[in-house]
């Protein structure tokens, strides 16, 4: 399409606008886009903003490919039509809305509830905002047949965005992703939208949730002994000026936690995120401010969570005394340990429990898995994959816990979704339990590779914008599976996944077997050497990411300097074979 072509359309969609039954100030930006900035009026207005699987994500501003209370709008009235479809049996269809501290998440939680009560629905709107698991334990609490986040997660503070829920609780996955979909596309005027006012079937909710859901928080607690003799434990938390910095702390007082630190300039709610550039505790300068408040205090740990605390970042000591960040992978395996480990110490295993892993974190948690003789589930990467798996699981199995290598973890069923607030309660009951045999957390780490073997991890994400990057990286992907490597940095491929494809094969015996997952396009590559190189590009963003994953021997901790530095240096090495270095 040629640009004056594209202008001319955007120009039309735009006017619409300005004639539609909108909001004078919605019109009053529109016209200022339209007489002022041409570039701005095509990004608002070239494409709708797509309803995707997961929901909406987008920049907030005017216009059909923003995020403003008519494209929120849009997709309540859809979502809302397919509810209605699906429980037309209930007298009373029942949903819950949260929001977290982004700028104009409020007024959008708000027109959500509103719409949902406007098509005869009874709606617990929280009162302030909260963590998103907190949302997701709300919708089982409640009894209702879905629900609505409106967060961003840890994206820039330009954007925000709208995740869809359940009955079960769960993040919305096939057939009801797909299926809602389509009810949003077929919402084609703002006329269409009810927003006429019912508040009467909105009901407020707050306090009392949070008690019931810090309570439950509480009652997963493995030792609540070792917390009564370590409670003056260290901590320093930091919410990123986001969700947790009220219900972290309380669930970690409620555990009996007594010496929890603040970061002051973070507790302060902004959804422009003024100490950070940006709010994802993946990234170490987000635990900057949270490091040095460690190191002033001499704190045993430090945790930080994002924006919607369903994420969290956990720094401690290394061997040599200084604050070093844990990746995912390691704060899973941590997690992980300990929970089985008091599970059987506890004598709760009984042979029917289980844990659930992404295909992208560590396989580390595999190994643990099986000394312990528990059934572990391997799912495509979201945690709504996870949510799916405790689901079709429910009465027959146990979950224990869960998590995927980007920060997320899970504990227990009330919740499902990945749930920072009770994964900040377990890293410091986890590290009560280590100090109390004398150890800090990264040590226990050390122990836990001495036992199973050195897991190293990595990933690399390589941006192509636009859709010369689109399709450059479709055409990796496909070089890949057409072509795959025979050695990777000199070791076998002995053992290929293609989940596009539900294959999983070894090239030297040509043995395949059918891989039970959704159909995806990601490739894993494992070698004879214990290597693990994962690819997929990203649902959201234009990239394509790739997954390392290296293993030695770690017989004392005296080499954990050297056997670190050549897994680093290996995974360099890998990337280089395969010419993304």
């Amino acid at each position: 399409m040629g640009n004056d072509t594209l202008l001319t359309e955007v120009k039309a969609k735009a006017h619409l606008w300005l004639e539609g039954n909108y909001d004078d100030e919605t019109k009053k930006q529109v016209k200022y886009l339209l007489e002022n900035d041409e570039k701005e009026l095509i990004e608002s207005f070239y494409r709708d903003l797509e309803f995707g699987t997961g929901g909406l994500r987008g920049i907030m501003g005017v216009g059909t490919n923003r995020m403003n209370i008519y494209t929120v709008g849009a997709a309540t009235q859809g979502l809302s039509n397919y509810i209605k479809a699906n429980f037309s049996h209930l007298k009373q269809v029942k949903v819950a809305v949260a929001h977290d501290s982004r700028n104009n998440s409020r007024l959008f939680a708000e027109k959500t509830a509103e719409i949902f009560a406007a098509n005869g629905f009874k709606v617990y709107l929280f009162d302030s905002l909260r963590p998103t698991p907190e949302l997701s334990f709300a919708i089982r609490h409640f009894g209702c047949q879905s629900g609505v986040v409106i967060t961003a997660s840890h994206n820039p503070k330009e954007y925000n965005g709208y995740k869809a829920y359940w009955e079960d609780g769960g993040q919305v996955i096939s057939p009801h992703d797909k299926n809602i979909i389509d009810e949003v596309l077929k919402i084609k005027s703002v006329d269409e939208i009810k927003f006429t006012d019912k508040k009467d079937n909105i009901e407020m909710i707050g306090e009392k949730v949070d008690e019931i859901y810090t309570q439950m928080i509480k009652d997963l607690s493995l030792a609540p002994e070792v917390i009564e003799r370590q409670k003056d434990l260290k901590i320093v938390y930091t919410p990123i000026h986001g969700t947790g910095v009220k219900l972290v702390p309380m669930a970690l007082k409620k555990l009996g936690f007594t010496n929890i630190y603040n970061v002051p300039e973070q507790d302060v709610v902004s959804g422009d995120f003024p100490t950070v550039y940006s709010p994802n505790p993946e990234e170490t300068a987000a635990l900057k401010m949270a490091i040095e408040k460690a190191e002033q205090v001499n704190a045993d740990i430090v945790m930080a969570t994002d924006p919607d605390a369903d994420r969290v970042g956990v720094a401690t000591k290394d061997n040599h005394g200084e604050f070093v960040i844990l990746n995912g992978n390691q704060t899973a395996a941590l997690l992980t340990n300990y929970l089985l480990k008091k599970w059987k110490d506890n004598g709760k295993l009984k042979g029917k429990e289980f844990i659930v892993k992404t295909i992208v974190t560590t396989e580390l948690i595999v190994d643990i898995a099986n000394k312990y003789k528990v059934e572990y589930f391997d799912v495509l990467t979201g945690f709504k994959f996870i949510a799916d798996i405790i689901l079709k699981n429910e009465g027959k199995k146990t979950f224990i816990g869960g998590g995927e290598e980007s920060y997320g973890f899970l504990i227990g069923d009330s919740v499902r979704d990945k749930d920072a607030v009770s994964a900040c309660s377990l890293v410091a009951e986890t590290a009560a339990w280590a100090k109390d045999q004398g150890k800090s957390l990264f040590e226990l780490l050390i122990e836990i590779y001495k036992e199973y073997g050195f897991y190293l991890e990595d990933l690399l994400s390589v941006v192509k914008k636009g859709k010369e990057g689109s399709e450059e990286i479709q055409k990796m992907m496909e070089n890949f599976r057409s072509n795959p490597p025979k050695t990777i940095n000199g070791s076998e491929v002995t053992r290929i996944s293609d989940y596009l494809l539900q294959e999983d094969k070894e090239p030297g015996t040509g043995k395949k077997e059918v891989i039970n997952l959704p159909k995806s396009n990601v490739l894993q590559f494992y070698t004879a050497d214990g290597s693990k190189i994962s690819i997929r590009p990203s649902g959201t963003e234009p990239k394509i990411k790739f997954y390392f994953g290296v293993k030695a021997e770690l017989n004392s901790v005296n080499e954990f300097d050297s056997i670190h530095e050549k897994l680093k240096a290996k995974i360099e090495s890998i990337k280089k074979d395969l010419n993304l270095s």
